[in-house]
């Protein structure tokens, strides 16, 4: 089942939130399997953080690698809301728009046979 993870932490800055990606993406967890979404949000000196996982199983296993990464810049997460998810509703792909053709050319008028213009 999926589940929706809120986390507001007190202390966590747009540059602690920046410093926290980029350790991530050098442990090669930047797109951890099983995480289909991820929002921040907030004002700068209070940046906060909305995720969608495919379960809890594959949340525990990001937060091995996450949380010394927060304990390292000084973040502490606080004790995340953890919800089961209803619905996620996706809008529909965009179709990729057809190219205009240029305009057909109009054929010059036939002639008849037999009539003189």
């Amino acid at each position: 089942m999926a589940i929706g993870i809120y986390f507001a932490p007190s202390a966590m800055t747009g540059e602690k939130y920046d410093e926290c990606l980029k350790r991530l993406r050098k442990a090669g967890a930047q797109h951890p399997a099983g995480r289909t979404y991820h929002a921040s949000f907030g004002p700068p000196d209070k940046i906060q953080v909305f995720d969608v996982w495919t379960s809890q199983k594959a949340f525990d296993k990001f937060g091995q690698t996450l949380m010394p990464i927060l304990q390292q810049i000084g973040v502490d997460p606080g004790q995340p809301m953890i919800m089961p998810v209803r619905k996620v509703i996706v809008p529909p792909a965009a179709a990729p728009r057809a190219k205009k053709r240029a305009p057909a050319k109009r054929a010059a008028p036939r002639r008849r046979a037999g009539k003189k213009r």
